[in-house]
């Protein structure tokens, strides 16, 4: 079954508002910004959906609840201390955060361990009672032990809770960071089925009332007969007639009781691995997960005797090797999405091992701005390894002052366009990025890379082959221009030359005393204005390609 974007917005909703609304007094939301947020749910990012969230659960919470945001990997690509308290945590903060969230960039790796450990020491766990939020769709990729920081995070804070949201998590890749919750006395909710995610806020978000005072002691009843330490102890296999899976296999355990009609009824637990329990006699449904392939099938318990009931996955593993040209490595940014028979499709990162339902599998692998698809058939049982070419160069794209001076700023934005042009004349976009030395894995072709810094833009054409880097050097011949006006309210600058009609080109503007930007090379008419009763002041000044020009407008 395909989750549809507005089911999710709404699951994930659900679950920060809950998680949140009960917090402490004080918390932090840790937002995953990093480049895997760019994945797709029925064509939306991730991080749009995210975005949304925000906005939509930030405008219903306590005008009182002391809230803050902390980010990691909204900066900078590759780098794993890059983690940063974006909005400190205060009362009405709803708005910065929202803010900030639609600025972030989501570009970089998932330090979520260290993340929750500096939101646990901004929150002063140690001292005061606290509350982390960690929105992640991905999993640890920083070396870190998330469930070792979770129990160490519990003995040494004061009343200190961390709660998960596994953002378009697998069950499998779920088990992995439930532990932070859990080792806190969190929660882990996995936001992919919105009634699952009901269910489960009901079941474990949601305050429960009071309990009703003890009812005084009963008398001791008489010794029971003896029952087995055990009464379900179920086992798990591939295929019919395999043989049953090992207690590490990663499998995961859901135990309903049985509803009249036969449905699932009230969720007991869910459990990981070689699963032993002692249930109440009755009858139960019981589902079988391992990686995107489950079994359910009704069991009946009873109290003096063992159920051992065997589910068949009907079900194969799958080793994709996503590769940008032939002989290359494998490309650890590529996007593998397998699209499964059954329940809809699952998304994975770099070399990608899953278990998926025995049958045809259409896999999709992107890099980049690259993609191409291939039908794999899986047989229940079977493991079969494949590599995918997608077929790619790679742009790294540079600007320049002049031919040998190089724009070293972050706030360089690079555009890629297809070079062919359509009858209206425009280009279709391909890739854009910010500071020098962005790289762009586009199929082979023939491109244009736009840059721009500030006022200044230039083109320069390019070629992209298969598994070849080409860097492209964009010319701005431009400069710098400093303007400092005191008293000054606005300052505009104009080309110096007059157009036919004696107009004067726009280069922009800024409310304030000084203003600086970078411009092509040239000459310009700056006006200044310090308000009502005070006469405009005027001024001109030439700006050369790789120079700084500076003017004061008394």
């Amino acid at each position: 079954m395909r989750i549809g974007f507005r089911s999710i917005l709404t699951a994930l909703a659900l679950s920060i508002s809950c998680i949140v609304a009960a917090a402490a007094d004080k918390a932090i939301i840790v937002l995953d910004a990093s480049g895997s947020m760019w994945g797709q749910i029925d064509g939306k990012p991730k991080l749009e959906i995210a975005r949304e969230t925000l906005r939509s659960v930030l405008q219903t919470l306590p005008a009182d609840l002391e809230l803050g945001l902390m980010a990691y990997g909204h900066r900078e690509k590759g780098n794993c201390e890059d983690i940063e308290l974006v909005v400190p945590p205060a009362a009405g903060t709803g708005a910065a955060i929202v803010a900030a969230a639609d600025g972030m960039k989501f570009l970089g790796k998932t330090p979520l361990t260290a993340a929750v450990r500096q939101a646990a020491e901004a929150l002063r766990y140690t001292e005061d009672k606290a509350t982390v939020v960690l929105i992640t769709d991905g999993l640890e990729t920083c070396n870190a032990d998330p469930c070792a920081a979770g129990e160490e995070l519990e003995r040494s804070g004061i009343d200190f809770t961390v709660h998960v949201v596994g953002f378009g998590l697998t069950a499998e890749e779920g088990r992995q960071v439930a532990c932070l919750a859990e080792n806190t006395g969190g929660k882990y909710i996995r936001a992919s089925d919105a009634k699952a995610l009901e269910d489960a806020l009901v079941a474990t978000v949601v305050a429960a009332p009071e309990p009703a005072p003890a009812p005084d002691p009963a008398p001791t009843p008489a010794p029971e007969p003896t029952r087995p330490e055990f009464n379900f102890i179920p086992s798990v296999t591939m295929s019919e007639g395999g043989p049953a899976l090992p207690d590490d296999a990663g499998n995961a355990w859901e135990i309903y009781k049985s509803a009249a009609d036969g449905s699932r009824g009230e969720h007991v637990t869910t459990d990981y691995g070689r699963y032993k329990a002692q249930l109440d006699a009755g009858e139960y449904i019981v589902v079988a997960r391992l990686g995107e392939a489950s079994a359910e099938q009704k069991v009946t318990v009873a109290a003096d005797s063992v159920a051992e009931p065997l589910f068949v996955l009907n079900a194969g593993t799958l080793i994709i090797k996503p590769l940008p040209s032939p002989g290359a490595p494998i490309a650890d940014n590529a996007a593998v999405v397998v699209d499964h028979p059954g329940e809809g499709d699952a998304t994975n990162y770099g070399l990608t091992k899953i278990v998926v339902p025995a049958g045809e599998q259409k896999i999709t692998v992107r890099i980049g701005e690259g993609e191409v698809s291939e039908m794999v058939t899986v047989k229940a049982g079977e493991t079969v390894e494949r590599e995918i070419i997608v077929g790619i160069g790679h742009a790294v794209v540079n600007a320049f002052y002049t031919d040998t001076m190089k724009v070293e700023d972050g706030g360089l934005a690079v555009n890629i366009v297809k070079a062919a042009k359509k009858i209206d004349g425009s280009r279709d976009d391909v890739a854009y990025g910010y500071g020098p030395d962005s790289g762009y894995d586009v199929p082979p072709g023939d491109y244009v890379a736009i840059a721009r810094m500030d006022q200044a833009v230039a083109e320069q054409p390019f070629t992209v082959k298969a598994g070849e880097r080409v860097d492209v050097k964009v010319v701005l011949n431009a400069g710098v221009l400093a303007i400092s006006a005191p008293g000054a309210k606005f300052i505009q600058i104009f080309a110096a030359a007059k157009d036919i009609q004696g107009n004067r080109k726009d280069f922009g503007y800024a409310y304030a005393e000084t203003h600086q930007t970078t411009l092509p090379a040239g000459d310009y008419f700056v006006v200044v204005d310090r308000g009502e009763g005070f006469e405009k002041k005027e001024a001109v000044a030439t700006v050369k390609a790789g120079e700084r020009a500076e003017i004061a407008v008394q």
